[in-house]
């Protein structure tokens, strides 16, 4: 059982896009409104687009730059308490967190699409002049 369950997650973190459709599906069934089950499978697919990009960076360049994702991470954070403080005078941790993880499943999903294509581009390239 725990090599069952090990399984579904490495699938969920090597293909985070099969586990975005996969929650908002569920969530579709389950509440039958698109738009929160769009934002659901968002903000409990975002992790998974973060490990990946980690993984696919580890497997393009061979070492981690785990560090430098929490680097970014925390400097998004901390732009986005600045921006939400200047519009608002304070700061409304709930809503905050909420852009700043949307925000960040954007940043992710595009970094997993990049790399992605430049990981296939580049084992071509190196398989077909080597």
């Amino acid at each position: 059982m725990n090599s069952f369950i090990s399984s579904i997650i490495t699938i969920f973190l090597t293909v985070p896009l099969l586990g975005f459709f996969i929650i908002y599906v569920l969530n579709k069934l389950i509440t039958k409104n698109a738009r929160k089950s769009f934002h659901k499978a968002l903000d409990y697919s975002t992790i998974f687009f973060i490990v990946a990009v980690h993984f696919l960076l580890i497997t393009i360049w061979g070492k981690s730059f785990f560090g430098l994702i929490l680097l970014i991470l925390l400097v998004i954070a901390m732009i986005f308490v600045v921006i939400h403080w200047k519009l608002k005078g304070e700061i409304i941790f709930a809503k905050v967190f909420k852009g700043f993880w949307r925000f960040n499943f954007l940043i992710f999903f595009l970094a997993y699409i990049s790399l992605t294509v430049f990981g296939i581009l580049r084992s071509a390239i190196t398989f077909t002049f080597s």
